[in-house]
């Protein structure tokens, strides 16, 4: 206890009570002691160990509820848009493209393998069509050179390797995810990996950033943070997930959703074959000017230039303080 002065003369000050600690226990710090009832342990053992009792934040069952899913969804957002802001990063160049498409030397050992095998059944069609599908993606490696070519060409952009005004951001699988992320880790930037918990077991590839790796549970809110910083959409040859997520960010871009961003795919010849767009604008599903809402591109140079052309032309500068 303290004193002080007044115009009233001395007034007593008690000093600042502990943070945490009392002097005497308050009534609730114990449990009801046996000598008042012996059964009290047993039901407050009961008590503590119902599903009911579990702190909400905690318990992983209730979290999980058809009806906690909008809470579910908002820190889905919430983690990865938290701890983006506290790393700094600005914007990204996202990568999209095929898990299946890998270094040069992992689909060689594949082809010779089907070769061997085939070799000893050479009746087999299905080792034949095994084959030919094995030799086709080994003629696609080369994209995943061009990805990580990319992924070094973005990382060295701006003031060097550790300039977070504009970082590499893929799905953080493998194939071309990990090709963008690799050229990223050479050059000793950062880069941001967006994973999703599946059904089955899957990891993220090695070169993200473990600090900037993220496991999303819904699509939806991934496909969000894809979008929220990017200054440039790179799609490689891929599949149904990759044809998700160009559809969406070109619908988005077409009824100006979103701002227009360069939307560059790699690769013409895969992409006209697979995405016929003169056929959609000729059959009128879509206007004439939705044809010049993207571009192709056949290497990192010819990515990379012409995304930084597209943002001087819009008097967007990738690099701004």
């Amino acid at each position: 206890m303290k004193s002080a002065k007044s115009d009233r003369g001395e007034i007593d000050i008690p000093s600042p009570a502990h943070p945490e600690h009392r002097r005497e226990p308050l009534p609730w710090h114990a449990p009801k002691p046996v000598a008042e009832d012996p059964d009290a342990p047993r039901r407050i053992e009961a008590i503590m160990r119902s599903p009911s009792y579990r702190q909400a934040d905690m318990d992983v069952e209730f979290l999980n509820l058809d009806e906690t899913r909008g809470v579910r969804l908002q820190i889905d957002y919430q983690k990865p848009e938290y701890l983006l802001e506290q790393h700094g990063i600005r914007h990204t160049i996202v990568v999209f493209g095929s898990t299946r498409i890998k270094e040069s030397a992992v689909i060689r050992q594949r082809v010779e393998a089907l070769r061997a095998e085939l070799r000893e059944h050479p009746e087999s069609t299905e080792l034949q069509r095994r084959l030919a599908v094995a030799e086709r993606l080994m003629a696609k490696t080369r994209y995943y050179d061009i990805a990580r070519e990319l992924g070094r060409l973005v990382g060295n952009a701006g003031d060097g390797p550790d300039d977070l005004r504009l970082v590499m951001m893929t799905g953080g699988g493998p194939g071309m995810m990990e090709a963008a992320n690799r050229g990223a880790f050479d050059s000793g930037s950062k880069s941001i990996g967006l994973n999703i918990s599946l059904p089955h077991e899957q990891y993220p590839n090695p070169y993200i950033t473990p600090e900037l790796c993220f496991r999303f549970h819904y699509f939806a809110l991934r496909k969000l943070h894809f979008l929220m910083r990017t200054r440039a959409l790179v799609v490689f040859p891929g599949g149904y997930g990759t044809f998700d997520e160009l559809f969406e960010t070109l619908t988005l871009v077409q009824t100006r959703k979103i701002s227009p961003i360069p939307i560059v795919l790699v690769g013409r010849k895969y992409w006209q074959q697979a995405f016929n767009v003169d056929f959609l604008a000729d059959e009128g599903v879509i206007d004439e000017e939705d044809r010049e809402l993207f571009w192709y591109a056949e290497t990192a140079e010819e990515i990379w230039n012409s995304i930084r052309q597209w943002h001087v032309a819009n008097g967007t500068p990738l690099f701004t303080d």
